[in-house]
C-alpha cells in the first residue's frame, strides 16, 4: 500500500456481460407474458406460506451468484405464489395489468438515473413529465392554471391534497377543521387524514344512498352536526369510482354544496378518473372538472406499473403555496414565465424531494402507443361490463346488489326461502366454487350487511373470451348450489 485509494470496480458490469443480462432476463419476461393466458389466476396461501418461511434469509449473501439461479428463484417460486394481476383473469379488487412498453420505461430511467426533483438539474426530462401532467390536466378538464405531480399511488396523491386542502382553508391549526367523506371512501383517505394531523372525531362519515354514493340529505345533515360542535368543515373528499362498487358521487351537487359552505372538494378518482378518456366516461364522471383537487391512478385506468399515482390541483398556486420549502443548499426554483411555458420544480409541489423519475413511465407508452389505444381500451372495459351484467340478470338466483356504474358490479345469489344469512354462506361458497377453476380471480365484499361478489374490468389482457368464460363459470357453478349438488 503507498497510501493512495484502493480502486474498486466490482459493481460496473462489462457490456457484454451486461448485453446479456438484459436477454436473459428479457427472455424470461417474454415468456412469462405469453404464458400468461394460462396460468392460473391465483395461488394457495397455505403453499405461500410454508414457502416463504422457507425463503427467511437474516444473512445476505457476501458473494454474488449467478443471474440464471437468481432468475429461477424469482419466475419459478416467488411469481407463481401470488395473484396473477397482469393476466387476463384478474378481475378481482382494481386490476391494471402493467403495459410491456412503461417496463421498457422503467429501464430507460433507472439506467439513465437523472434527478428530476428540480428543474434545474434535468430541464429536458423535467419537461417531458410536465407534458404528461398537461395532458392528464386537459383531459380531466381543467384550466392551464392547474398543477400536478405524480406519486407512488392514489394513498400518497389523498394525502397531498388534504395536506394542501388544510393549509388552504385552515392554515396552520388543524384542530378546528372536520374532514367529510363518504360511507365507502377508499380507507387511505382516512389514513391521511389522521397523518396530516386530524383526530379521529374530526373525520366523519357521510352516509350512501341507494347507488351507494353520498347521500346528499346527509352530507348537509353532517355539516350542520359538525358546525354545532364548534368544528369548521373545509374538505370533503367525494369518490369518482368507489373500490366496494365502483360508484360515482353527485359531483355536480357536491361542487355546488362545496362552493356553497366554503369547502374544498377533493374527488378521489384513483381508479374512475382514467374514464374521462371516454365519451361515456366523461358523461358519468360530470362535474369532475370543477373539483379544487383530483387524485388518480395510472397504475389502474392507464394501465401502468404499480406505484403510479398522481394528483391534479385545480390552482396550481395553492399545491406550490403547501409545500413551498428553502435550503440554502437547493438550486433557485423556477418562477412562473407566463403561459408560453411554465418550467416545474417537482418537489415544490409535493413532499419528496429525492424521486424516481416517473414521468418516463406513463410518456413512453403514450408516445409509442397514441391516447387513442388507452381510449379505445377503456371503452372495452366498460362494454364488457355491460356484458357481464347482462347475462348475470338473466341467471336463475343472481341477485345484482350493485349495478355498474363504471366497470365494477357486484352481485350474490340469493337463497330459495329468501333468508340472508342463508344466502350469505350460499354467495361464499359460489365464490370459492368459482374461484377454485383458477381462470378468473374475483374478490368479495359487504354492502348493507350482505356478502356479495364484485367483477371488476379494467386489464387491457381482458377480453370477451375470459369474460364469457368468467360468466360460463359463475352460471355452472350457480345452477350447482341451487340444485344442490356438490
Amino acid at each position: 500500500m503507498d497510501g493512495r485509494p484502493e480502486q474498486n470496480h466490482e459493481l460496473e458490469v462489462a457490456s457484454e456481460t451486461f448485453r446479456e443480462w438484459v436477454r436473459e432476463a428479457c427472455d424470461r419476461v417474454v415468456a412469462h407474458v405469453e404464458s400468461l393466458p394460462e396460468q392460473n389466476a391465483g395461488f394457495d396461501p397455505s403453499r405461500a406460506l410454508e414457502a416463504a418461511r422457507n425463503l427467511v434469509e437474516p444473512v445476505p449473501p457476501e458473494e454474488g451468484r449467478p443471474l440464471s439461479e437468481v432468475l429461477d428463484l424469482v419466475f419459478d417460486e416467488c411469481v407463481p405464489q401470488s395473484f396473477n394481476a397482469a393476466g387476463p383473469g384478474y378481475l378481482a379488487y382494481i386490476p391494471g395489468g402493467g403495459i410491456l412498453t412503461a417496463a421498457l420505461a422503467d429501464f430507460i430511467s433507472n439506467g439513465l438515473n437523472r434527478y428530476t426533483g428540480v428543474w434545474a438539474a434535468a430541464p429536458l426530462l423535467v419537461e417531458l413529465e410536465t407534458n404528461v401532467l398537461r395532458w392528464l390536466i386537459r383531459e380531466m378538464g381543467y384550466p392551464s392554471t392547474a398543477r400536478g405531480i405524480f406519486t407512488t399511488g392514489g394513498s400518497l396523491a389523498n394525502l397531498t391534497a388534504i395536506t394542501t386542502a388544510r393549509v388552504e382553508k385552515l392554515g396552520e391549526d388543524p384542530s378546528r377543521g372536520a374532514v367529510l367523506v363518504g360511507e365507502h371512501a377508499h380507507h387511505s383517505v382516512a389514513k391521511a387524514a389522521r397523518i396530516c394531523g386530524f383526530r379521529n372525531d374530526q373525520i366523519h362519515a357521510v352516509a350512501s344512498d341507494e347507488a351507494f354514493r353520498m347521500d346528499l340529505d346527509d352530507l348537509r345533515r353532517v355539516i350542520v352536526t359538525v358546525r354545532d360542535r364548534g368544528l369548521e368543515p373545509f374538505l370533503v373528499v367525494a369518490s369518482a369510482g368507489t373500490t366496494d362498487t365502483g360508484a360515482v358521487d353527485p359531483l355536480p351537487a357536491l361542487v355546488e354544496v362545496a362552493g356553497r359552505e366554503n369547502m374544498w372538494l377533493h374527488v378521489d378518482a384513483a381508479y374512475g378518473g382514467a374514464f374521462m378518456l371516454t365519451e361515456r366516461g366523461r358523461h358519468r364522471l360530470c362535474g369532475i372538472s370543477e373539483a379544487d383537487s383530483i387524485t388518480l391512478d395510472p397504475h389502474k385506468g392507464l394501465f401502468l406499473p404499480y406505484g403510479t399515482g398522481a394528483l391534479l390541483v385545480r390552482r396550481g398556486a395553492a399545491l406550490r403555496a403547501a409545500h413551498h420549502s428553502e435550503a440554502s443548499y437547493m438550486p433557485d426554483f423556477q418562477d412562473e414565465l407566463g403561459e408560453d411555458y411554465q418550467p416545474m420544480d417537482f418537489c415544490e409541489y409535493g413532499p419528496e424531494l429525492s424521486r424516481s423519475y416517473r414521468g418516463l413511465r406513463l410518456w413512453l407508452p403514450i408516445m409509442l402507443h397514441g391516447m387513442g389505444a388507452f381510449r379505445r381500451n377503456l371503452d372495452e372495459k366498460l362494454d364488457l361490463i355491460a356484458l357481464a351484467e347482462r347475462e348475470l340478470a338473466a341467471m336463475p338466483g343472481i341477485e345484482i346488489v350493485a349495478p355498474p356504474q363504471l366497470s365494477v358490479l357486484a352481485f350474490r345469489l340469493q337463497s330459495q326461502d329468501g333468508d340472508g344469512a342463508a344466502g350469505d354462506r350460499m354467495t361464499e361458497e359460489l365464490l370459492r366454487r368459482i374461484l377454485s377453476h383458477q381462470r378468473v380471480w374475483l374478490t368479495s365484499t359487504r354492502l348493507r350487511g350482505r356478502f356479495v361478489i364484485r367483477i371488476c374490468v379494467l386489464s387491457f389482457r381482458t377480453h370477451e373470451d375470459r369474460m364469457r368464460e368468467c360468466l360460463d363459470i359463475i352460471r355452472d357453478e350457480a345452477r350447482g348450489l341451487l340444485e344442490g349438488r356438490a
